[in-house]
């Protein structure tokens, strides 16, 4: 039996295949290693995914409904973890066809070839950014998000009511997950660590946005996919969960982090908050702790460390 990934070149999706090889599990990796950002860090996850005897890799879309047919025809996949998708609040103002074509179109296909196979879980990424500018906070799942304030997160809340669709009438295990600002060593290079970073190093000022007053609930990549593992074992009927830190951090503490790692001062650009941003995320997890076990530990010393680390030994700095 074999789990299919979607999106193992991307940075969640790698660091969950990975970890899932480690276990000796089947994976099935699918992706279309798109240009939204680096190809070069893609293909590097990639090659190193591809040294497990365990791992198959196809390089498609999931637009292409009948390529995802022969791959399951092929395989005897159980599992399905849907992580493939357009990913960004802001590209989705200035590219929103691109979101219909992967989170709308790639999602329905992925999830209706997973149903007609009998797979016995389907996991799905969400988005914290669902919550739009909800006010409560800590955010929960019990909150209503029918006010999404970017294409991005309508998408993201159209996979929900997809999967609840399906749950419903096809009794397929389906559980979604908003992810809470996630970062990490092979992190995105379009997320705020990766930019600060790469530009405090360059000398290069960063803009910071609503004049610094942001607070985010930074989740280290290694608790998100323990929440991920956690549910590949625990089959739900319909759910959506919190995958976040529980606690909400300043973004100037964040940035001072940075520095403190780098040895080296920021110029900082303090800007206006940008269209489709809010300006704080916290997430409430206790269904996540409760019904999954879900208990993130890594802080933000340590996850900044780490990615610091791996960001100069990657870029030989």
């Amino acid at each position: 039996m074999s789990i299919l990934i979607t999106g193992p070149a991307g940075f969640i999706g790698f660091h969950l295949s990975k970890k899932l090889l480690e276990s000796n599990e089947s994976i099935i990796g699918l992706d279309n290693v798109n240009d939204y950002y680096s190809v070069s860090l893609k293909r590097d996850r990639l090659t190193i995914l591809k040294q497990y005897d365990n791992f198959t890799f196809y390089e498609k879309d999931l637009c292409d409904l009948e390529s995802l047919k022969q791959i399951f025809e092929k395989h005897d996949i159980k599992k399905v973890v849907n992580l493939a998708a357009q990913a960004g609040v802001r590209y989705s103002i200035t590219h929103p066809f691109v979101y219909q074509k992967s989170n709308l179109e790639g999602f329905l296909n992925i999830i209706e070839t997973a149903k007609n196979a009998k797979v016995e879980n389907f996991l799905y990424a969400s988005s914290s950014s669902v919550y739009g500018n909800n006010k409560k906070l800590p955010f929960s799942v019990k909150d209503s998000v029918d006010h999404p304030i970017s294409l991005y997160a309508a998408t993201k809340k159209a996979n929900e009511l997809i999967a609840h669709n399906y749950s419903h009438l096809f009794d397929l295990n389906c559980s979604g997950f908003r992810f809470f600002t996630v970062y990490g060593p092979y992190g995105r290079p379009d997320m705020a660590l990766f930019i600060f970073t790469k530009k405090i190093l360059a000398g290069e000022p960063i803009d910071v946005y609503n004049h610094g007053n942001m607070k985010r609930d930074f989740t280290y990549v290694d608790d998100i996919v323990s929440g991920l593992t956690s549910s590949l074992a625990t089959p739900l009927k319909y759910e959506v969960f919190n995958l976040g830190n529980h606690k909400s951090e300043n973004l100037m503490d964040f940035i001072h982090h940075i520095e403190n790692n780098l040895g080296k001062k920021a110029k900082i650009n303090f800007m206006p908050i940008q269209p489709g941003d809010v300006p704080e995320t916290y997430a409430d997890i206790d269904s996540s702790r409760e019904k999954l076990g879900y208990f993130p530990s890594t802080n933000i010393e340590v996850g900044i460390k780490n990615f610091v680390e791996w960001y100069k030994n990657y870029y030989k700095i």
